[in-house]
């Protein structure tokens, strides 16, 4: 497994051409969005697997100097993108073996499962906003990402004291230990008293690194007050509501209109709850929430998302296929442009009969 990870560290490039190439292709393999594409979906999902292990493995790639020392935590990032790569495989097999209507149980217990991995993310991460549904870590970057003041999020404050003495002490520590190998390599059989004394001396200066204090649910209400409590429930509703929707789905079915409504509320609800918060000025002016440049693309990626309610039964059966039709049936005659516009159109209403393509969870 280290050769493994070592030979994709290497090659990150030559690794992120084949996914592509071949991530792409499956979009052409046979029987895609019929009713027997198993073989397909599980091709697609392993290679989706295999890629998100690699970038995994990329990101995680260790560094000559550690600045903030972080306590081991589950690779939660990886099992949220891991669990979008098999939701499909699992909505596929489920209705090949259980039907229409039970396969909703499955895809709720899916939901559920990455409902439940991203609230521990939210918490494990001191609530801070998640980035692509948590698949991205919220890390600033910059001078600021080695800044232990502005390195876990706005809402709370780590641990410690960070002064410039410190990092100082700590590459000056670096350079003696690097000294004290260069003795033991030599393999000298009696050391002299100058590197006993280098030895000593950075045992004495060499600090242990910082541990991150991450910000507790009271701690946040404390120091945020309203603004912070309306942070942490815009979050967990953005979190939740594709279960929501899902537990909706599955009492009163895909072609009600009670579903693609209430998690249409929730969504425009959770939204006005986050934009309310970062743009009004609520409570003291130390209490006010301020987003960093990723968290803003966040939000903006948030709303973009909502044009997939177009896509959506009963909206999608209604009003969307209809404009696509249309469309068709105006574009046929033109060459090339006429067969192209067919078979993205086909695509797009295939892709539409799965719940986990137009999800946006």
């Amino acid at each position: 497994m280290e050769a493994y990870k070592t030979w994709v560290r290497r090659n990150k490039d030559y690794v992120h051409s084949l996914e592509s190439l071949a991530n792409g292709m499956t979009w052409l393999l046979p029987e895609r969005f019929s009713e027997s594409e198993i073989g397909p979906e599980a091709v697609t999902a392993i290679l989706g697997m295999l890629t998100a292990v690699n970038e995994h493995i990329i990101s995680t790639t260790p560094t000559q100097i550690p600045t903030v020392a972080e306590p081991s935590s589950f690779p939660y990032s990886l099992c949220i993108t891991l669990l979008k790569d098999l939701e499909t495989l699992v909505e596929v097999a489920a209705q090949h073996f259980f039907g229409e209507d039970k396969k909703w149980n499955f895809i709720a217990a899916t939901e559920a499962t990455k409902a439940l991995v991203r609230l521990a993310l939210f918490r494990n991460s001191g609530y801070k906003m998640l980035l692509h549904g948590g698949e991205i870590p919220n890390v600033e970057k910059g001078s600021k990402a080695l800044d232990p003041q502005h390195r876990f999020g706005h809402l709370g404050k780590p641990g410690g004291n960070q002064g410039p003495g410190n990092f100082n002490n700590y590459y000056e520590g670096r350079a003696l230990s690097a000294l004290s190998r260069f003795g033991e390599k030599a393999k000298m059989v009696s050391e002299p008293t100058w590197l006993q004394r280098v030895q000593h001396q950075h045992a004495i200066m060499e600090p242990p690194l910082p541990v991150v204090q991450r910000p507790t649910l009271s701690s946040i209400l404390a120091e945020k007050g309203l603004c912070g409590a309306l942070f942490v429930m815009g979050e967990v509703m953005f979190i939740t509501r594709p279960l929501i929707y899902v537990l909706l789905i599955r009492k009163y079915g895909i072609r009600s209109w009670l579903p693609w409504c209430i998690s249409l509320a929730v969504d425009l609800t959770g939204m006005g709850i986050l934009s309310s918060v970062t743009m009004l000025k609520l409570g003291r002016k130390d209490q006010q929430l301020h987003l960093s440049d990723q968290e803003k693309d966040e939000l903006r990626r948030r709303k973009l998302l909502w044009a997939l309610y177009l896509m959506r039964d009963p909206f999608f059966d209604k009003y969307t296929r209809k404009r696509l039709e249309s469309t068709e049936r105006l574009l046929e005659p033109v060459p090339l442009i006429g067969m192209l516009t067919a078979k993205v159109i086909e695509l797009i209403i295939g892709a539409q009969t799965r719940y986990t393509y137009m999800s946006g969870s």
